[in-house]
C-alpha cells in the first residue's frame, strides 16, 4: 500500500502560497502560470487558508469577490493535512468526505508538499492495475 511518501518521489514538491492580503487576481494568475488547481495561503510562516479555483467559482457566482478582493475573503480557513506517513486510502477516504482536492502535507511543522485528488487517484488506478495483473499472472500459471 502506497504513502503519501511515495507520491511526493514522483511529484515536483515546489510549495506555491499566496498571503491572506494578496488579491484574487495575483493567485489566480499564480495558479495559471504554474499548472495548479491551489494554493495555500501563508502568513507569517504558517498555513492560514487555501484557495482553489473552486472557491473562487464559488464566491464570484455570488458576486460576493472581485478578481481585486483578498484572498483572505475567498480562502477556506479550516485546513486539513496528512503525514508522509499516511496511505494514499486514507488520503482518499480524507478529500471525499470532506470534498477537497487538495491537501497539504506536513512532516512535523515542515511543509514538505501539497497532493492532489488527481495524485491519490492516478496512484490508486496504479496499485488496482498491478494487482490486476498479479491476479492474471497467476491464473495463467496455475493454468497450465
Amino acid at each position: 500500500m502506497a504513502t503519501v511518501k511515495d507520491l511526493l518521489k514522483d511529484k515536483y514538491t515546489q510549495v506555491w502560497y499566496v498571503t491572506p492580503t494578496s488579491t484574487v487576481l495575483d493567485a489566480l494568475k499564480l495558479m495559471a502560470e504554474q499548472k495548479i488547481g491551489a494554493v495555500l495561503v501563508v502568513e507569517a510562516g504558517k498555513i492560514v487558508g487555501i484557495f482553489s479555483e473552486r472557491d473562487f467559482a464559488r464566491k464570484a457566482a455570488d458576486g460576493s469577490v472581485s478578481l481585486h478582493s483578498p484572498v483572505n475573503d475567498v480562502m477556506v480557513g479550516a485546513v486539513y493535512y496528512v503525514t508522509p506517513d499516511q496511505s494514499v486510502e486514507s488520503c482518499m477516504a480524507l478529500m471525499t468526505a470532506k470534498r477537497f482536492r487538495h491537501l497539504p502535507v506536513l512532516d512535523g511543522n515542515k511543509l514538505v508538499g501539497v497532493i492532489s485528488i488527481g495524485d491519490v487517484v492516478r496512484q490508486l488506478m496504479l496499485e488496482k492495475d498491478m494487482t490486476i495483473q498479479s491476479l492474471e499472472d497467476y491464473i495463467w500459471v496455475h493454468m497450465i
